[in-house]
């Protein structure tokens, strides 16, 4: 009989390590970088024992960047303050189509490496985005039927709200 019970677990996040095992890559060459710039006799808070340090900016450090937060929306990645997940479609797409206006905008000015990381990292992002987005409908149309056993009506979006 506990089979027939309906199951209240929420969607599990599926996450792409692969891309979670480069993004953490590229998080420790900046950290090596900015070490080897602290040791150069760079002043700040990092050189004098303060508590952050940021990168360099640069377009590998906007392109995490961008990345990360849509990852933070597709609850890839806890919140650092809350140290909760969280899923925020509308959020997600809203980095990934950054991304994808930075990746068209800076076409023909990268180098190699610069072009492959955006464009590994937009595909990532948009897959992560659909299995994300499936996951959220099927547990809403779980919820709907639920309710509907039980005599309730809820509304269940058929896509995300886009920008406007």
């Amino acid at each position: 009989m506990a089979e027939d019970a309906p199951n209240n677990e929420k969607p599990k996040i599926i996450t792409d390590e692969d891309w979670k095992a480069e993004a953490q890559k590229e998080k420790e060459e900046l950290a090596k970088e900015a070490d080897q710039g602290t040791e150069g006799g760079a002043a700040g808070p990092a050189a004098a024992g303060g508590e952050r340090q940021i990168p360099e900016a640069s377009f590998v450090t906007l392109v995490n960047t961008l990345a990360t937060q849509a990852m933070m929306a597709l609850g890839g990645v806890e919140d650092p303050q809350t140290g909760k997940r969280y899923l925020d479609l509308e959020l997600a797409k809203f980095h990934i189509d950054s991304l994808a206006v930075l990746q068209e905008k800076t076409e023909g000015n990268l180098d190699n490496d610069e072009a492959k990381l955006i464009e590994k990292a937009i595909y990532e992002l948009r897959m992560g985005y659909v299995r994300m987005q499936q996951a959220a409908r099927e547990q809403m149309a779980q919820q709907s039927g639920q309710a509907a056993q039980a005599g309730e009506q809820l509304r269940v979006p058929q896509e995300p709200p886009s920008g406007e």
